[in-house]
């Protein structure tokens, strides 16, 4: 069998989370391969509006198991919240969340290292979420880090070490803080965490394709936030690319199926960093309020702007898209013109290439579509499409390539529309 992987081709919040729940029943395990906390999938089914920041999304489709792989980056106090608000809900997670030994662990003063080195950083921020994120994966790749097998060998010890160093650290930079009311939540966090299988997810996943058993991929943030290929310095500290589910889950890449690549009809950033086709008037104010684009963890207003191809054909590229998935295409109804970059300018040339660092000088140049105006959130079949949306699904699918195969129409599970073409 293979694995099918399921990622963002944009800066995040894509709605990769409500995919993976409708997709999840075709498959028998859901496998979260990097990431953090600072990346919330949120879903919406049968009233109730859920946000998960480390559990995979496939967990509310029964009987399926899903995995917390050894490229994600995992703290236990946010791990405790999220499960407990998940049990209230009456979702059973203990027989059917199994989290990877080889997953980095997020110490509280990873967290306070993160606040100290974006303050540090002046008017040069990345806009981090402070979720420690950075400062975990920096001592994943210095080879210092804690991960959750050591919860089983001399943990105290290797807990307190690396505690000693990051205060060490603290110091230099000057930086106040109250460790205590964090390591009391933290530690909590550690008790709820050995409730849960912890296994050797690569060997798992790779016995379980062997049998025949089907594996959905899932992924955090998106393309444009990769640390290599991304719109660096403004970027996470994972893979967030196709080649992160290797990496990340333990499988190799021939063992790489379908890759369902997820954009929005528009697109959005939250936090610092290059964003060409932003818009700053009341056209964005208008999409923000629609998409209701506001962090699922942070609650941080997102950026709004035009979809940009550039970036787009880019991210089909580096990830070797096989099926596109359109969101929020709801979005858009009330638009009398749709824009679309298809191309830079960049010092007087045109170019369709995504350049390797985009600066004040990306000019975008927009190619304009005629809006459909009609409240799309009701339809349940492509036949029911305007056929100036259709034509733009055309455009959209000649420029990038590859075919769209479902196009959201709203938040809900119910409002997703597989295409037959």
């Amino acid at each position: 069998m293979k694995v099918d992987v399921l990622l963002g081709l944009q800066w995040g919040d894509e709605g990769k989370g409500k995919i993976v729940d409708v997709l999840t029943p075709k498959y028998d395990i859901v496998a979260r391969f990097q990431g953090g906390p600072n990346a919330g999938h949120t879903l919406e089914f049968e009233g109730q509006k859920y946000v998960l920041r480390s559990i995979p999304s496939g967990i509310f489709q029964g009987g399926k198991i899903n995995i917390i792989g050894n490229g994600v980056v995992l703290d236990p106090a946010l791990f405790k919240v999220e499960v407990e608000d998940l049990q209230k809900s009456g979702h059973n997670l203990t027989n059917r969340l199994l989290i990877s030994k080889k997953a980095h662990l997020i110490l509280p003063t990873h967290r306070l290292l993160d606040a100290a080195y974006e303050a540090s950083k002046g008017d040069e921020k990345i806009g981090t979420t402070g979720k420690g994120i950075g400062p975990t994966y920096t001592d994943k790749v210095s080879r210092n880090g804690l991960r959750v097998g050591d919860l089983l060998h001399n943990f105290e010890e290797k807990y307190a070490k690396a505690v000693a160093r990051h205060r060490e650290i603290l110091r230099n930079l000057n930086f106040e803080y109250d460790l205590i009311p964090l390591e009391k939540e933290w530690f909590a966090g550690i008790e709820c965490l050995k409730r849960f299988q912890l296994i050797d997810s690569d060997h798992f996943i790779n016995k379980a394709l062997t049998e025949g058993r089907k594996v959905l991929a899932e992924g955090a943030q998106g393309t444009m936030l990769d640390i290599d290929f991304g719109s660096y310095p403004f970027v996470t500290s994972s893979n967030t690319v196709c080649a992160g589910a290797c990496t990340g889950l333990g499988i190799a890449p021939k063992r790489i199926g379908e890759v369902y690549g997820i954009f929005k009809a528009y697109c959005t950033r939250v936090g610092s960093g290059p964003f060409p086709t932003e818009l700053f008037d009341e056209t964005g104010q208008e999409m923000r309020n629609l998409g209701h684009e506001y962090g699922s963890v942070t609650g941080r207003p997102r950026r709004c702007g035009w979809i940009d191809l550039v970036a787009l054909r880019y991210a089909v590229m580096v990830n070797g898209v096989t099926q596109l998935i359109m969101m929020k295409s709801d979005v858009m109804d009330a638009f009398e013109t749709i824009k679309t970059c298809v191309a830079y300018k960049i010092d007087g040339i045109e170019t369709e290439d995504f350049p390797f660092e985009i600066t004040d000088n990306v000019e975008p140049i927009f190619v304009e579509f005629p809006g459909w105006q009609t409240d799309m959130t009701k339809m349940q079949s492509e036949n029911e499409f305007p056929e100036e949306f259709n034509a733009y699904l055309t455009f959209l699918e000649e420029s990038l390539g590859v075919g769209i195969k479902i196009v959201s129409v709203g938040p809900d599970r119910e409002q997703t529309i597989i295409l037959n073409s």
